[in-house]
């Protein structure tokens, strides 16, 4: 799916990936800067102080409001292609803006969830595997974040173990793909390095982190679609369910 589609999900990763992270790290430059400053014994000002939090808030709070956008957009598009609806932009911003609450408390419930403690985290895993196929849910099917998660539980349920080695064979190749381009970025810093300023070569590799993690993050976002389907498949017959709605209607015998 990634590889017949791959200019609208790494187009729609990486439009979302770019302003967050040009906007964040300018706050967190201006911020690092005038903290650097302070611990140096420099001059310092209460109101550049001031300013310097109040960036780094106004960074945080900014990732917050692309969250939604940056974990749910590409989701939205791998289903509507997977059902074989045709995805635009208007549509994709439509789609997560009319749920755009709903994606926000959810992602906020998983960061907490897993912020929380430590030593709960196989509770946190249990639950997180429980909840994998979320936003699918919601966008398919049209129903809140309660009913979502609900749903979500009802679907992995007696197929735990299978749907957490998936995510986690997924993961695996997420993160094997991610350092090795990653690795490959490094290698091009540190022959810049030899010719240019070590500023130039911060914004490069910062710029190289945000591409690599665009044309990655679609990957795991459709297994997630695809395991929603596949759950569904097993569960409730899916595919017969859409085959027995292309048929066409019987004609009725005089």
């Amino acid at each position: 799916m990634y590889r017949r589609h791959f200019f609208l999900f790494a187009g729609i990763s990486l439009a979302l990936a770019i302003p967050v992270a040009v906007l964040s790290g300018g706050y967190a430059a201006f911020a690092g800067g005038v903290l650097q400053q302070a611990a140096g014994g420099g001059p310092s000002n209460p109101d550049t102080f001031e300013a310097a939090i109040f960036s780094l808030a106004a960074g945080v709070l900014l990732t917050l409001v692309f969250v939604p956008f940056t974990y749910s957009a590409v989701v939205f598009a791998a289903c509507e292609s997977a059902i074989g609806r045709p995805v635009t932009a208007g549509g994709m911003v439509s789609a997560v803006l009319r749920k755009y609450f709903r994606l926000l408390g959810y992602w906020l419930l998983i960061g907490l969830m897993f912020s929380v403690g430590i030593c709960l985290f196989p509770l946190w895993i249990w639950i997180g595997v429980g909840w994998t196929v979320v936003i699918p849910a919601m966008f398919v099917e049209n129903i809140g974040l309660g009913a979502s998660m609900s749903r979500s539980w009802r679907l992995v349920e007696g197929r735990w173990w299978r749907t957490f080695f998936i995510l986690f064979l997924m993961a695996l190749v997420f993160y094997a793909t991610r350092i090795a381009l990653t690795a490959f970025t490094n290698t091009a810093e540190q022959l810049l390095n030899l010719v240019v300023s070590n500023y130039l070569i911060l914004t490069v590799g910062s710029a190289a982190d945000t591409l690599v993690s665009a044309l990655v993050n679609p990957v795991f976002q459709i297994a997630v679609v695809l395991i929603y389907f596949d759950l569904r498949v097993r569960r409730e017959a899916l595919d017969l369910f859409q085959l027995a709605q292309r048929l066409p209607a019987p004609v009725p015998v005089p």
